[in-house]
């Protein structure tokens, strides 16, 4: 957010609401894609809703609609978010010291489709530089 981005996750508890917080704190647009149809399922944070009613196949508008994917930590529904902005070759930035899929895929390529390695962060400071690159 503190670098002129949107900030777009899953809109719910946990991880996607400290990034909202983050991001609504910041000043910044922070935005929830639900997988849900109903709004009173967002975070408190989320200054834009999009009820989607789509269940988790609402990842792949998740990761259409950024610039870059950021994963930390993730069951299957963060692998299903990796796996769409691989198909849709966004960059791919993991924080694999929170294990799960991010763990799992981190320096790794998923298939031939995209060159580019998903790229490890151990400090967000790393992620910033990342992104400033973009």
């Amino acid at each position: 957010a503190n670098l002129g981005f949107a900030v777009v996750t899953g809109g719910r508890g946990g991880i996607m609401e400290a990034v909202n917080k983050g991001a609504f704190l910041a000043g910044g647009i922070s935005i929830g894609i639900l997988p849900s149809s109903s709004i009173l399922e967002a975070n408190q944070y989320c200054n834009i809703v999009i009820p989607t009613g789509m269940g988790d196949a609402r990842n792949a508008i998740t990761a259409l609609s950024c610039d870059a994917l950021v994963s930390i930590g993730g069951g299957a529904g963060t692998l299903s978010e990796i796996c769409f902005g691989w198909i849709y070759k966004k960059p791919i930035f993991v924080f694999e010291q929170f294990g799960g899929w991010s763990k799992k895929v981190s320096g790794r390529r998923l298939d031939d489709k995209y060159f580019t390695r998903i790229t490890r962060c151990e400090h967000i400071d790393d992620l910033v530089r990342e992104i400033k690159k973009l």
